[in-house]
């Protein structure tokens, strides 16, 4: 009896040991809860932040440029207001050209206006020093030939025209400006009232022979001749380019004015 009393509980020991280890009859032991994993940041916050754009440097709008009148304003002078016709020869001084414009003149015995560029004042002040030795006439032609010129706000009209007259009285100090000469003859009312403010008259012409585009010698001629009568003046060029055929057409020109109408300096 007592073996089996002994066996009893050896056997009861065991069932009980394998019952705590089996998750009380053989159920599925409940499974440890996961540590949930932090958030992942917005990809906003995972990136550095982005620089603001830095302004980009506006610049002041350009003056929009004012219109060419229909015709052209009153107040320019476009004749001699006597019998004889003028000569006037723009775009220089150029040491091409220019002195042998004033020799033909010198041989000619006439006088003209030159209608100078300011930059080429400032690199040859030493022809419009011969200019006015010699007895001619000299026209402020704007300081850098600009055909626009008279369209632009006043300030810079005022200033442009101011800028060539102090370069050509650097060139020569008590040389008389008496006329400004509209680049491209684009006149404007303002452009024409800035130089009367500054003692100038607007020298506009009346015979272009359009010797710019490099026509012929007898071409020059021809168109002049056609076009010229009492009080003209006459529109042609010592600088801006070949003025080769402008030059040989000056002794037959000049002499045919002299003899038809005679030729005069502006006053």
């Amino acid at each position: 009896m007592r073996t089996r009393a002994l066996l009893a509980c050896a056997t009861g020991l065991v069932l009980l040991v394998a019952g705590c280890g089996g998750g009380g009859g053989g159920g599925s032991s409940p499974q440890p809860s996961a540590v949930p994993s932090p958030a992942s940041p917005p990809p906003s916050a995972a990136l550095p932040p982005e620089a603001a754009p830095s302004p980009t440097p506006t610049r002041p709008p350009k003056t929009p440029l004012r219109a060419l009148p229909a015709k052209l304003p009153a107040g320019l002078v476009r004749t001699t207001g006597v019998e004889q016709v003028a000569l006037t020869f723009d775009d220089g001084p150029d040491p091409a050209w220019t002195p042998k414009v004033l020799d033909r003149l010198k041989a000619a015995k006439v006088k003209a206006t030159f209608c100078v560029v300011g930059t080429q004042v400032r690199k040859h002040p030493e022809l419009v020093r011969r200019i006015v030795r010699e007895g001619h006439q000299l026209c402020n032609h704007s300081w850098n030939h600009d055909l626009d010129l008279a369209r632009r706000p006043v300030a810079e009209i005022r200033a442009d025209l101011v800028r060539t007259n102090k370069e050509i009285r650097r060139a020569v100090p008590d040389a008389e400006v008496p006329f400004y000469r509209q680049p491209g003859g684009r006149w404007t009312a303002e452009v024409v009232r800035v130089a009367k403010q500054l003692d100038m008259r607007s020298l506009h012409w009346t015979v272009d022979p359009q010797d710019w585009a490099k026509p012929t010698a007898a071409t020059i001629r021809k168109r002049v001749k056609r076009s010229a009568r009492p009080g003209a003046v006459v529109l042609l060029h010592d600088g801006g380019g070949d003025r080769s055929a402008t030059l040989a057409a000056c002794p037959k020109l000049i002499a045919a004015l002299k003899r038809d109408h005679g030729v005069t300096k502006l006053h």
